[in-house]
């Protein structure tokens, strides 16, 4: 399959709604520049799709805002992958409607993940009836045109489940960082875990062609870049369906041999296609940050057959210790599912078992949360919430005992960090390459610079440190 890019006649049609839009806008706004709301929920993948949504606002002619009240266009990007950020969802859309009644032109728009569900967009249609605008993923390129149809069609616009296959090259971009940048090589997935939505709602695996990978790569150096994450559900697949023959490792160290003062990392890696070749190229070359987010969900072998995993325990062990000896600073981050349907408490212990083999520098842990249209929604689920929250606890009180002697083994040696952002008055956060953050005493003009940082104090996972002159 080759890459399908937007050819320069939808390019030009889409444009010719911006140019309409920015004189209609400007109207409805009472003759002043209308300004815009955009609202990320979600992974990184969205705040990449909501980074092309801001850039096409500009184009129309609006000044993007924080304050959704001061807003003529509101939009909410939202995820599906658990139920709580859906309800917050929810929730926060009905806080818009004392908005849209205060400003009847005001246009509430919701795309991303959730309305890529039809009982989510029926919900939509039925209990909001000032939302204006509803789109799912795959039709971003065309935002111009349903922006314009919304606002000129007098009637409310879903549109929904028109996946094509393609990949959009050439649209605008509003990055919200000047220092750090996220970079899709692909989109979708094929895994189709059984309790996972997105391959429902972000359709099939499609990789970009890797000279426009590079080539943005570099935009994003020469503009000052210093950390490009490599975005997709599932790196390792990339490339497949390309009539390239090129694998993910290529790519990073392709990406990674571009001249400049960067540091580039990726996520997410599936471990059933975690290869040797992929630890070796990173362990080759120090650009690539010595972190590995390497989601495991669950120690045992029943449980990850349930879910669709297509990787045993023994296998994640065995990649795991590749990457630690290849790379002896790796810092190797996960996720956890804990509670899946029929999950007993025993092979709940296998999950502590391989956290304690591992050791992780940190988890990003969940309670199962059934979604509707998955498989796994329909499994038989005899363990309460309740049960899971205490085994969550326990599995949290492992994890912090083990982030605390890694970040204690810390102190008294010196990594390279990029200022990140301040924290709090005369403290800022900084970064190490293998994703630990580091609080130092500075002023904000170090914010967005490399610092040598010696470690000087430990406190579980953040660390305290000296920029050494």
């Amino acid at each position: 399959m080759k890459e399908n890019n937007v050819n320069a006649e939808e390019l030009q049609r889409q444009q010719q709604y911006i140019s309409q839009l920015e004189d209609i806008l400007y109207l409805r706004a009472g003759n002043k520049q209308p300004a815009a709301f955009v609202r990320t929920y979600g992974c990184q993948q969205n705040v990449a799709d909501s980074e092309k949504l801001k850039g096409m606002l500009e184009q129309m002619g609006c000044a993007l805002t924080e304050d959704k009240t001061e807003a003529d266009i509101i939009i909410f990007n939202t995820c599906a992958v658990r139920e709580h950020a859906e309800d917050r969802v929810f929730g926060n859309v009905g806080e818009l409607k004392a908005l849209k009644k205060k400003k009847p032109s005001l246009l509430i728009g919701l795309c991303g993940c959730m309305m890529e569900q039809q009982h989510i967009a029926e919900r939509i249609h039925r209990s909001f009836p000032y939302v204006g605008l509803v789109f799912g993923t795959h039709v971003i390129h065309r935002f111009p045109e349903l922006v314009y149809n919304a606002v000129t069609g007098g009637k409310r616009l879903i549109e929904r489940g028109t996946d094509d296959g393609q990949i959009y090259e050439g649209l605008p971009l509003h990055r919200d960082g000047s220092f750090k940048g996220w970079l899709p090589i692909m989109y979708g997935c094929d895994n189709f875990c059984t309790y996972c939505i997105v391959p429902h709602v972000r359709g099939r695996e499609r990789s970009r062609l890797p000279e426009n990978i590079i080539s943005e790569a570099r935009e994003m150096v020469r503009a000052g870049y210093k950390d490009i994450t490599l975005l997709g559900q599932n790196v390792n697949s990339y490339g497949k369906g390309l009539d390239t023959d090129i694998s993910f490792a290529q790519l990073l160290k392709s990406v990674a041999e571009i001249e400049g003062d960067f540091r580039v990392r990726f996520m997410t890696s599936h471990p059933k296609d975690a290869s040797k070749e992929l630890i070796d190229v990173m362990a080759s070359n120090d650009k690539i940050c010595n972190h590995l987010h390497l989601p495991f969900q669950c120690g045992s072998d029943r449980v990850l057959k349930q879910m669709n995993r297509r990787y045993t325990r023994e296998k994640y062990l065995e990649i795991a210790d590749y990457a630690k000896s290849r790379i002896p600073d790796l810092s190797l981050t996960s996720d956890v599912i804990v509670g899946f349907p029929g999950e007993t408490y025993e092979e709940f212990c296998e999950t502590l078992d391989l956290i304690r083999r591992v050791k992780f520098t940190s988890l990003f842990t969940f309670i199962y949360s059934p979604r509707v249209g998955t498989p796994a929604a329909k499994f038989h689920d005899p363990v309460s919430h309740d049960e899971k929250a205490k085994w969550l606890g326990e599995l949290l009180k492992v994890q912090e005992e083990i982030a605390a002697e890694r970040c204690a083994g810390m102190v008294g040696n010196s990594y390279r960090v990029l200022v990140e952002e301040q924290a709090r008055e005369g403290v800022l956060n900084a970064r190490t390459a293998n994703n630990i953050v580091v609080e130092i005493n500075e002023a904000p003009g170090l914010i967005g610079t490399f610092r040598q940082v010696e470690i000087t104090e430990a406190r579980n996972w953040i660390l305290r440190g000296k920029v050494r002159n």
